[in-house]
């Protein structure tokens, strides 16, 4: 049989990109190369290329659950992703079942990549996509907005500035928060590491680290590195450890992406080196 090892498994529900560069393949593929296994659930098939969504069509809620409760019944569960839901009736699914394997796992640890729309503006969901993303909010312990997400998940606090809005959203859901500045301006992309506290808000920010803003656009780049996250959970690593391996990572993944077509770039995820 030779010297089989062990991996840990990544629960994934994440929507089916056809172009293979974002959704669950991106999950699949840089789950993998955390050194753990992916377990995905398809939430939603899309209609999109490497640059643009055209159509979103859920699967059905009742098939989603018939998948869970298969595999919750043999796999053991390390860590869960999750990217889009399709719609609502599929995000109050999903969201029970987070809370059933919470009853015997209460410390497993919640990727949300907070998925409102594609990098181009793209709707990723039939319904609001806020209420559609509503139930399994709730579920996370870590959530992973980019800059327009936080905005559009905080719109009730259009006043504040990015920082203090991420230390609102930290303490409003009661998790953890890597807000990430891809969409920023300048030579590098700060992503900014918030927990929940009982200090006061301004207090809330934990730390902070800087990447070299790589030149091109990059499809999946967000999906890579929740479930980069998730994946390095599942090992075991504490939150300070797993994002920054995952950051690392996805910055590796991006350094080499490749090109399918004209427009967005590929990110390569199928090896990761440690750096120190």
């Amino acid at each position: 049989m030779g010297n089989r090892s062990h991996r840990p498994c990544v629960l994934v529900f994440a929507g089916h990109d056809p172009s293979g560069g974002a959704g669950i393949q991106a999950d699949i593929e840089a789950v993998a190369a955390q050194g753990a296994h992916a377990i995905p659930i398809i939430t939603a098939l899309t209609v999109q290329d490497n640059n643009r969504v055209y159509a979103v069509h859920p699967v059905s809620a009742q098939i989603l659950l018939a998948q869970f409760e298969v595999v919750i019944a043999q796999l053991p569960i390390a860590a869960i992703k999750l990217g889009i839901v399709g719609c609502l009736e599929n995000s109050l699914v999903i969201a029970d079942c987070i809370r059933q394997i919470k009853q015997t796992q209460p410390d497993i640890p919640v990727v949300v990549d907070t998925v409102l729309a594609s990098g181009h503006g793209d709707a990723l969901a039939n319904q609001d996509a806020l209420q559609v993303l509503a139930p399994v909010l709730r579920c996370a312990t870590l959530m992973t907005p980019n800059l327009p997400e936080l905005r559009r998940l905080l719109v009730d606090q259009a006043n504040e500035d990015d920082a203090h809005l991420a230390a609102i959203l930290c303490q409003r859901f009661g998790c953890d928060v890597l807000l990430k500045g891809g969409h920023a301006s300048g030579d590098q992309v700060r992503n900014e590491w918030y927990r929940p506290a009982t200090a006061p808000i301004v207090e809330v920010r934990k730390k902070a680290w800087y990447w070299p803003r790589l030149q091109g656009e990059f499809h999946g780049s967000g999906c890579t590195l929740a479930a980069a996250i998730a994946g390095q959970f599942a090992l075991g690593h504490q939150a300070q450890q797993a994002l920054s391996s995952a950051q690392n990572y996805v910055q590796q993944c991006l350094r080499d992406a490749y090109r399918i077509a004209p427009g967005q770039f590929i990110p390569s995820r199928t090896q990761f080196q440690e750096t120190v």
